[in-house]
C-alpha cells in the first residue's frame, strides 16, 4: 500500500506543473530560467518568491517558505496532505485509489470538527440549499426573488445559489435523518444548539443563500438575504470559523481569479448581486466584499493577482464614505488603485440596477474607464472640505489630512511617491510644495528614504544557514559530491545529531535516498517528504547554495569541503574518544549531537 501511495503521489506530482499551479494563485513573471512573484506567505511588497520549473519547486528568500507543488497547495489553502493530493488529482483528471480508513468527518467527537469536517459540512449544506431552491413549494419565494433580480439560470448554477426553507429544522432534520455528524454543522454555523434540550435548529431560515467559496471553489461559508420583508437583518453571514474569515475573503474570487490575472485588473463591488450582475453582463474580473469594509488582507489577496484594482462604489453618501475608507486601506499598497462611483448621471443606485437597463453595460464600462486614481480621488475630497473655508478652518483641515496620511503609511512610501503626493496636495490647496512637505508630521525624519519597495520589515527573515545546513544544501544541489564524503564526514552529518524534527526528517530522507541507490538529488529527497516544513527546509538549503555558488559545481565542492572540514575539526575529538570507548559507532545513534556552526 505504501508503494502504491508513493506511485500515486508521483503520478499526481508529474501531472501538476508547479509554474501553472502557483501561477493560478499568484501572478508570476519570467526571470531567466525561473519565475518570480509576490510571496503569499508574508506581506511581500518586492517579489521574493522564486519558482524553478526544472526542479518543480518554489522558495521565498525572505520568509523561507518552499517545497514542491503539494507543499504550496497545502500551505496556501491550509490543507492536509491528502486534501492537497485530492485537489491536484481532480485538477489533473486523475482518479485516486479510494481511502480504506474512515473519512475526516468520522473523527472522534472529543477531538472536535477539523477544517476538513467544516468544509465537508458546508458542501453538504450547499447541496441541501440548492435542492430546496429547486423544490416546487419550498423554493418558490426564492425563485421569484431571483427572477425579480434578473439573475439568469446560468448564474444561479455558476454561483451555486440556493434557499433555506421557512422552518426551524429543515437542515437539522436532514442531518438527523442521514445520521451525519452534527458537530461539523455546528462548527460551521449552520446549526445551533437549543439550551433547553440540547437539540439543534437551523442557523439560516427563509433566506436566499449565497455560498461563499475559497479560491479552490470549496464552500466555506454563506451569505443569506431575507425573503420576508419583515425579517431582520437584511443580510446574514456565517460566523467566522477555522475556514472562514470575512476580512480576507472576497465573494466570487473562485470564478474571477483567472480573468483578473488575464486582464491584470480587478473590480471590487459592494454586494453579492452586484458581482453576479457583472459576471452575467460579461465582466468576469469582478468580486465583492462580504458586507464589510475593505481590509489590508483583501489588498494583499488582490496584489498577488493583478496590477490594478478598481473600487466600484454606489453614488450615495454611504458609497462615498465607503470609498473614503477604502482609499485609506489601499493608500500604501503597491497597486494602481482607482475609484469609480455611480454618479447621479447614471441615475442608478448600484451596478445591479444599472445593468438591468438598456445600454447599462456600456454605461458601466464608461464608469470603470473613467475611474479616478486613488490620489486624485483623495485630493478631490480634500478640495471639497477646504473650498470656501476661512484660513483657520482650511489650515486645520489640511493639517488633519496630513496627519491622517502619515497614520495610513505616507512615511513608508518610496521618496518619489511621497514627493508626488506632496506636490499634488500643494496644487489642490494652493500652497507651495515646500510648505506642505514641512507640515507633514515626521516627514523630515523619514526624508532619507522609506521601507516600501523593499522586503516588508515585519516579514520573518530566514537566518543564514549553518555549516551543516550548507553542507546538506551542497549535496542537494550537486548530488555527485556525496561520493566525495568520507565516513567521518557522513558521521558529522548523521540524522541522529539533528535536534529539530523537521531538519532531522530532511537528513534522514537524504541518507535513505543514498542507501536506496536513488542518489541524493533534491527530487529524490523531496519525494520522501510529505511535511511542508521539511520540504521548505530542503528547498531553502538547495536554493541558498545555488545562489551562493551561482550553480558552479566547483564552487559547490569548495563550499562542501570547507563545511565538513569545520564540522570534523569541531567534533572529531569527541567522536574519536567515543569510538575508542564503545567500539563501532552506530550511525543512527551517535553519543552526542555535534554542535552546528
Amino acid at each position: 500500500m505504501r508503494q502504491a501511495g508513493q506511485e500515486e503521489k508521483e503520478r499526481v506530482r508529474d501531472a501538476s506543473d508547479i509554474v501553472r499551479v502557483v501561477g493560478e494563485h499568484v501572478s508570476l513573471k519570467a526571470k531567466g530560467r525561473e519565475f518570480m512573484g509576490l510571496c503569499p506567505f508574508h506581506d511581500d511588497h518586492d517579489p521574493s518568491m522564486h519558482v524553478v520549473p526544472s526542479k518543480q519547486i518554489f522558495h521565498c528568500f525572505v520568509c523561507g517558505a518552499g517545497g514542491d507543488v503539494f507543499a504550496f497547495v497545502q500551505r496556501f489553502h491550509h490543507l492536509e496532505f491528502r486534501e492537497a493530493l485530492e485537489y491536484l488529482a481532480q485538477r489533473a483528471n486523475i482518479t485516486l485509489v479510494p481511502r480504506t480508513r474512515g473519512s475526516a468527518v468520522e473523527s472522534p467527537a472529543e477531538a472536535g470538527p477539523t477544517r476538513a469536517d467544516l468544509v465537508w459540512a458546508s458542501g453538504v449544506a450547499a447541496s441541501f440549499f440548492q435542492a430546496i431552491l429547486r423544490h416546487e413549494s419550498h423554493g418558490r419565494v426564492a425563485r421569484e426573488a431571483i427572477a425579480a433580480r434578473g439573475i439568469s439560470p446560468e448564474m444561479v448554477e455558476a454561483f451555486a445559489l440556493g434557499a433555506s426553507p421557512d422552518r426551524w429544522d429543515g437542515l437539522a432534520a436532514t442531518v438527523r435523518s442521514k445520521g451525519l455528524p452534527t458537530a461539523a454543522f455546528v462548527g460551521a454555523g449552520l446549526l445551533r444548539p437549543r439550551e433547553s434540550d440540547g437539540s439543534h435548529y437551523d442557523g439560516f431560515r427563509n433566506r436566499l443563500m449565497f455560498p461563499i467559496h475559497d479560491q479552490l471553489g470549496r464552500v466555506i461559508a454563506f451569505g443569506a438575504r431575507k425573503l420576508n420583508p419583515e425579517d431582520e437583518p437584511k443580510y446574514l453571514n456565517s460566523p467566522e470559523s477555522a475556514i472562514f474569515e470575512k476580512s480576507g475573503t472576497l465573494y466570487g474570487l473562485q470564478l474571477a481569479a483567472r480573468a483578473i490575472q488575464s486582464e491584470r485588473v480587478a473590480v471590487v463591488t459592494e454586494g453579492y448581486t452586484d458581482t453576479i450582475a457583472c459576471h452575467q453582463a460579461g465582466l468576469s474580473n469582478v468580486v465583492a466584499t462580504l458586507g464589510t469594509a475593505l481590509t489590508s488582507r483583501h489588498a494583499r489577496v488582490l496584489r498577488r493577482l493583478c496590477d490594478t484594482v478598481i473600487l466600484l462604489f454606489d453614488g450615495d453618501q454611504a458609497g462615498m464614505r465607503a470609498a473614503d475608507r477604502a482609499v485609506e486601506v489601499f493608500f500604501a499598497e503597491d497597486l494602481d488603485v482607482r475609484i469609480a462611483t455611480l454618479s447621479s448621471a447614471t441615475d442608478a443606485k448600484d451596478p445591479d440596477e444599472l445593468l438591468k437597463r438598456p445600454g447599462g453595460v456600456e454605461v458601466l464600462r464608461r464608469v470603470l474607464a473613467s475611474a479616478r486614481d486613488l490620489l486624485e480621488f483623495r485630493c478631490a475630497r480634500l478640495a471639497e472640505r477646504v473650498e470656501g473655508a476661512g484660513p483657520a478652518v482650511a489650515s486645520r483641515r489640511i493639517g488633519e489630512e496630513l496627519e491622517r496620511l502619515v497614520e495610513i503609511g505616507f512615511n513608508r512610501l518610496p521618496m518619489l511617491r511621497r514627493r508626488l503626493i506632496t506636490r499634488r496636495i500643494a496644487e489642490v490647496v494652493g500652497l507651495d510644495e515646500a510648505t506642505v512637505w514641512k507640515s507633514i508630521p515626521a516627514g523630515r525624519s523619514a526624508a532619507g528614504g522609506g521601507t516600501a519597495g523593499n522586503a516588508d520589515a515585519s516579514a520573518p527573515v530566514v537566518a543564514m544557514p549553518s555549516a551543516r545546513e550548507l553542507a546538506l544544501g551542497c549535496l542537494l544541489a550537486f548530488p555527485d559530491l556525496w561520493t566525495t564524503l568520507t565516513d567521518r564526514h557522513r558521521e558529522a552529518l548523521d540524522p541522529a545529531t539533528w535536534e529539530q524534527p523537521e531538519q532531522r526528517a530532511v537528513v534522514e530522507a537524504l541518507f535513505d535516498a543514498a542507501s536506496a541507490g536513488a542518489g541524493v538529488e533534491l527530487e529524490a529527497v523531496r519525494a520522501r517528504l510529505d511535511d511542508p516544513g521539511s520540504q521548505a527546509l530542503a528547498t531553502g538549503w538547495y536554493m541558498r547554495v545555488v545562489a551562493m555558488t551561482e550553480g558552479s559545481a566547483q564552487r559547490g565542492a569548495e563550499c562542501l569541503r570547507d563545511c565538513v572540514s569545520r564540522l570534523v575539526e569541531e567534533g572529531s575529538a569527541d567522536v574519536v574518544r567515543d569510538r575508542r570507548s564503545t567500539g563501532s559507532v552506530n550511525r543512527r545513534s551517535l553519543p552526542r549531537p555535534i554542535r552546528a556552526v
